[in-house]
């Protein structure tokens, strides 16, 4: 995933690595001047990936993602670093058994660029973006699982309804799963172009007017769902705060509001004591294991969101991993 686009902007602003100087301010204490192993889990086209290894030369990298594409590509662009990196086909949520096989217990930096990569919604043919007819495909990894239109063209109306109302917050979610059940009963819908067109069929005019495209909402609900970005998301966070090091620190940049709140569950959950309340003094093995870098969640400023419009929905979290686990 990795350099993320909200699906607009020039194309001139495209792979550009969000948030890249505050990003390396927060990597750096645990990451500098020593034999350091960072974990970018979500290497996308390897921009952070790119810059962090040429500001910290003992710095080794794990880099994975699910998209063979993405790869590629970070791979050709991080050759010059070749003899520090080793780039892993996973989803992030395997994060635990890729250092097991690569023999690294404990690593000193963790980054997740979360969301859809500007590659993988400017390839047409991936069906990400309602803005471009294409097959209504929407796998991060194309070579696995069902795509977007197995699920409008296969899932019951009250699961497709609540796919879209929990993935999308889409609140005229029953009328579209519904609008979606009559058209494929006469035919199957295949491309996104036919999905954009029912949409604006289904969604009141009214709300059109009001609340931005009405086929954004539907499109990340499906690929939330394509990809079971959240269930990864929710295995993840845990895994990587697991294998810091002490010392070790974890920055996360989130797109939208559901994956912000799983980040931001988990980093204030290893950040507060677990001792029952009321006791004199904190029982051994229950302090915080966290310690929070960002007061809340950390915007892009207005000059990087103007040359870089991906920038405009990130939330930023950052940790520092103060002791191990009991």
């Amino acid at each position: 995933m990795g350099q993320h686009d909200g699906g607009n902007g020039p194309a001139g602003a495209r792979h550009v690595p969000v948030a890249l100087p505050r990003v390396a301010e927060l990597l750096a204490p645990a990451i500098a001047d020593r034999p350091a192993v960072l974990v970018d889990a979500t290497l996308g086209l390897g921009g952070h990936a790119a810059a962090l290894l040429a500001t910290h030369p003992q710095l080794t990298l794990v880099g994975l993602d699910r998209d063979p594409d993405a790869l590629a590509i970070a791979g050709r662009r991080l050759t010059a670093h070749a003899g520090r990196v080793h780039l892993v086909h996973a989803v992030y949520d395997r994060i635990a058994d890729v250092l097991g096989e690569l023999g690294l217990p404990r690593v000193d930096g963790v980054l997740f660029d979360l969301g859809v990569s500007s590659m993988q919604l400017d390839a047409d043919e991936r069906g990400f973006s309602y803005a471009r007819d294409a097959d209504l495909d929407m796998r991060m990894d194309p070579t696995t699982g069902p795509t977007a239109a197995d699920v409008l063209n296969s899932y019951p109306v009250p699961e497709l309804a609540r796919v879209l109302r929990e993935y999308g917050e889409e609140r005229f979610a029953g009328r579209i799963a519904a609008a979606v059940a009559r058209r494929r009963a006469t035919a199957p819908l295949r491309r996104s172009g036919e999905l954009v067109e029912l949409l604006y069929e289904a969604v009141p005019a009214a709300s059109r007017r009001t609340g931005g495209h009405p086929a954004k909402r539907t499109f990340q609900a499906l690929r939330i769902e394509v990809n079971g970005e959240l269930d990864a998301l929710r295995a993840a966070l845990p895994a990587a705060v697991d294998a810091l090091a002490v010392g070790g620190r974890i920055v996360v940049l989130a797109y939208q509001s559901l994956e912000d709140r799983i980040v931001k569950r988990e980093l204030a959950a290893r950040a507060s004591s677990r001792s029952p309340e009321g006791l004199p003094v904190e029982l051994p093995g229950t302090g915080p294991e966290l310690r929070l870098l960002t007061r809340g969640a950390e915007q892009a400023g207005e000059d990087e969101i103007g040359d870089n419009p991906r920038a405009a929905s990130v939330r930023l979290r950052a940790a520092e991993r103060i002791r191990e686990a009991a």
